[in-house]
């Protein structure tokens, strides 16, 4: 049966493995949302340069020239 000392330190450990867990956690937490933001203006981006070929291309074909938007 392990003694009243070992069980402290054990405890010890523990505690200061979660408080590193938790640190770690949190970090990992910032790094989602910044890439989740990243990701949120790529997207609208991407939405924007869309949008702009689809106009150029309705107004190539509506006026039937061949023209560069």
């Amino acid at each position: 049966m392990p003694s009243l000392t070992d069980l402290t330190d054990r405890v010890e450990r523990l505690l200061l493995r979660h408080d590193e867990l938790k640190r770690t956690n949190a970090l990992l937490q910032e790094q989602v949302q910044g890439l989740s933001q990243e990701r949120d203006s790529l997207r609208s981006r991407l939405n924007a340069a869309r949008a702009r070929i689809d106009a150029c291309s309705s107004n190539e074909r509506t006026s039937g020239i061949g023209v560069l938007c």
